[in-house]
């Protein structure tokens, strides 16, 4: 009976996730739930069949992109993986990525996992799909009417993992929040070994000790609260790292040396000091999973980002760039890498308060926008479902050059068409794709160096 509840349930997926396609929706987490709905085992006897490492990736930023760099470098070497590409990150995702992968009588062709997880839902997750390594990236303030603050994150984390005892964890060592999730437990460490003086005037997230509750020292700190810390009350410092940067070089794209476990040089055509912690994530994992390191570069060159991670496009002969950010650390980030272009720029700022979002939207009075001015700005403009809430914070950061448009393809038009040698997108989760699809149909349009 369990055998034909689960072809049942894989055929419906199948069929609905092919249905989904074909009216232009991703199908990748519907479909899912409700084969888990027909048959509550399916998910568990897929996984089980894994002779391989399964891999889960949490963190607040960065998650999509380590997972699939993590499965681009497994599948470099071979591999058929098991991966949530597009994000669909909770307990439905989880089930379609897997159920994509199985035959209709429930076989499953694939030898390892790489799977985005929410660290909301991993608690959720865990009990159908038995991880071998959890990776954990960072932990900032994130979706605050959902999450709460950090110490409720960690609080699901924790939950999950106790569930997984013989699990091992890849943890960011620069985050004194993170490694609150060491103790006791196997774990493994990356981060960034010297003082890149990226750091900006912003507010720490994880400002206090969680283990003494006094304030944190820094010998540096790149940003948010990511840097060599230690406390000066209780002894609690950043671990030796295992896999850490040296050497880091950020004049064209991005060349570090990586030491520890093994030593090797990187150089690939990112921007971002962030993307240095993604791709020590990803390699951290595949050299734990005891594969070779040999010949990864190529691997970096060719890995295509997921939609908005700085996704460019060519729009009547000048580039836009598209960029997810959801909440401080993020939006900072964003900033510091604009910052490094010295073009003149328009910039896009665009916020919904869908519940995928956040209702809460107060965070962003902790966007240092006020770095904007040392950019080289032609003109700021806001859009989404907050953007009066944007224009007033902007007033307060000094800005003038602001303009409050709508979100449809004749404003992002009119955007493109300003002054600026470039433009940049800087949006949060819910006005990504529709802005993706819009210049997606820009870019097929113009022609001849006009906008159509």
């Amino acid at each position: 009976m369990r055998k034909i509840r689960n072809i049942i349930a894989i055929f419906v997926c199948k069929l609905l996730t092919f249905a989904s396609k074909l009216l232009g929706k991703k199908g990748s987490s519907g479909p899912g739930g409700i084969a888990m709905k027909i048959s509550p085992t399916l998910l568990k006897d897929l996984s089980s069949q894994l002779k391989g490492p399964i891999i889960m990736v949490c963190g607040t930023n960065g998650k999509t992109t380590t997972n699939n760099l993590i499965y681009s470098l497994m599948n470099a070497k071979g591999k058929s993986v098991v991966c949530n590409n597009v994000g669909a990150n909770m307990l439905p995702g989880v089930a379609s990525a897997f159920i994509n992968m199985s035959s209709l009588f429930g076989k499953l062709k694939a030898d390892c996992a790489s799977i985005e997880c929410d660290e909301a839902s991993l608690r959720r997750v865990v009990p159908h799909v038995s991880p071998t390594m959890i990776v954990v990236t960072n932990m900032f303030r994130d979706q605050l009417d959902r999450y709460g603050e950090i110490e409720m994150t960690l609080g699901y984390l924790n939950e999950a993992i106790e569930k997984v005892p013989d699990v091992t964890l890849v943890l960011n060592g620069d985050d004194p929040v993170t490694m609150q999730l060491a103790k006791g437990r196997k774990f493994v460490t990356y981060g960034v070994d010297e003082n890149c003086n990226v750091s900006v005037r912003e507010s720490k997230e994880g400002k206090f000790c969680l283990c003494c509750g006094r304030e944190l020292s820094y010998n540096y700190y790149h940003y948010s609260q990511l840097g060599d810390y230690y406390c000066k009350n209780c002894g609690f410092k950043r671990p030796r790292l295992d896999y850490f940067a040296k050497n880091i070089n950020m004049d064209d794209g991005i060349k570090f040396d990586i030491n520890g476990k093994i030593e090797t040089t990187l150089s690939v055509n990112y921007r971002g000091f962030y993307n240095i912690y993604n791709i020590l994530a990803s390699v951290c994992v595949l050299c734990e999973c005891k594969e070779s390191y040999v010949g990864i570069n190529s691997v970096f060159d060719e890995y295509k980002p997921q939609i908005g991670r700085m996704e460019a496009f060519c729009i009547g002969g000048k580039t836009t760039v598209l960029n997810l950010a959801k909440n401080p650390a993020g939006f900072n980030q964003a900033i510091a890498t604009v910052l490094t272009d010295k073009r003149s720029k328009d910039i896009l700022i665009a916020i919904n308060d869908m519940p995928s979002d956040g209702k809460d939207i107060s965070w962003i009075w902790d966007v240092d926008f006020e770095r904007l001015a040392e950019g080289n700005v032609n003109k700021i403009y806001v859009s989404g479902m907050r953007k009066h809430d944007l224009a007033v914070r902007l007033k307060y950061g000094g800005f003038k050059n602001v303009s409050v448009v709508g979100s449809e393809r004749d404003d992002l038009k009119k955007i493109i068409s300003d002054d600026g040698e470039i433009c940049y997108m800087l949006v949060n989760y819910t006005v990504l794709f529709a802005t993706q699809a819009n210049l997606k149909a820009l870019s097929t349009l113009s022609e001849g160096g006009e906008i159509k």
